[in-house]
């Protein structure tokens, strides 16, 4: 029996997740189904465009994404301590992007109207606001708010009506610094691994490429979460990584899952796997097995139970 998506997204264990939605119909979410040879490719547009969107407006950051055939995969990071400092005006200005919301709520963001409010409203008000604060940093209302966009631009593009989705997202709580630079890797690399793709750049509808792009200019994309360099003192907000390691690791990584591209990690690769005390072994197994060898959580402190189960296996 499935657990409840409470019980799964847990702040105290991590504020790092894996989403993945998988599309229920025989048609594609995106690309060209061979069955009709319709085109859905401007779909990855769709996807994109609003995945960007509900990042800014939620206390949600994005740290990796691709947009496949029949799927989506996300990592997002919840940030809490972003969505507690926002004022109850800000709060209420960033959910009414996404919703008209109550009249009270409208009077109380113009200022000529909230100076007249009584203390009644002003305390509704704050009660409202505090229930739109903690979707703000919910995952579940960001997928939600994601997909059912999705679903009713599809239906309306299809003119029919139904399900569009499998169900619910399935979700994965990344719990150390490895699992969560290994599960965006994978992300990543979900275009070249499906062989849709020869290299991270020109992987469209990906965050690997939007990083590539603006790491061209210098700079890091805005609406993705940033690489804030390696754990230290006085540390940024952001990414535990180094851009350059990280775009090197994954590159390296693309190797080994495009069968003509072949090479192996380099030592240019290895500081960030040493300082994460993660050997090539290891890294490999933690990237090609996020969804097959993890379910609900993703770890190294998992790896060793995944050898030896591996090694029965070769000894039986």
């Amino acid at each position: 029996m499935p657990r409840p998506r409470k019980c799964l997204i847990n702040l105290s264990d991590t504020p790092f997740y894996h989403c993945i939605s998988r599309c229920v119909r025989r048609a594609y979410l995106c690309g060209e189904d061979s069955v009709t040879g319709k085109s859905y490719e401007h779909r990855r547009q769709w996807v994109e465009d609003r995945l960007l969107l509900l990042a800014d407006v939620f206390c949600v950051d994005v740290c990796a994404y691709a947009v496949m055939s029949n799927h989506t995969h996300v990592v997002l990071r919840i940030n809490k301590q972003k969505a507690d400092a926002l004022s109850v005006h800000e709060v209420i200005k960033r959910w009414h992007r996404l919703y008209k919301g109550v009249l009270l709520c409208r009077r109380y963001i113009q200022p000529d109207e909230c100076d007249v409010m009584s203390d009644a409203e002003i305390e509704t008000v704050n009660a409202i606001a505090a229930v739109y604060r903690q979707r703000l940093y919910d995952i579940s209302w960001f997928m939600r708010l994601l997909n059912e966009f999705i679903a009713r631009q599809a239906n309306k593009e299809d003119d029919c009506t139904g399900h569009f989705w499998e169900g619910r997202f399935k979700s994965q709580a990344l719990l150390d610094e490895a699992s969560l630079a290994a599960c965006m890797a994978y992300v990543d690399l979900n275009p070249v691994r499906a062989q849709i793709a020869k290299t991270p750049e020109s992987s469209a509808h990906t965050s690997i490429q939007k990083r590539i792009e603006a790491a061209k200019s210098n700079r890091q994309p805005r609406s993705l979460l940033g690489f804030a360099g390696n754990p230290r003192n006085n540390m940024p907000d952001g990414l535990p990584f180094r851009i350059e390691d990280y775009l090197a690791i994954v590159e390296l990584t693309g190797r080994h899952f495009h069968p003509a591209k072949l090479g192996k990690n380099a030592d240019s690769a290895l500081p960030i796997l040493t300082r994460m005390g993660v050997d090539d072994v290891d890294w490999h197994t933690l990237v090609s097995g996020i969804e097959t060898e993890f379910k609900t959580t993703v770890s190294t402190e998992k790896l060793s139970n995944i050898h030896n189960r591996n090694r029965r296996y070769r000894t039986a």
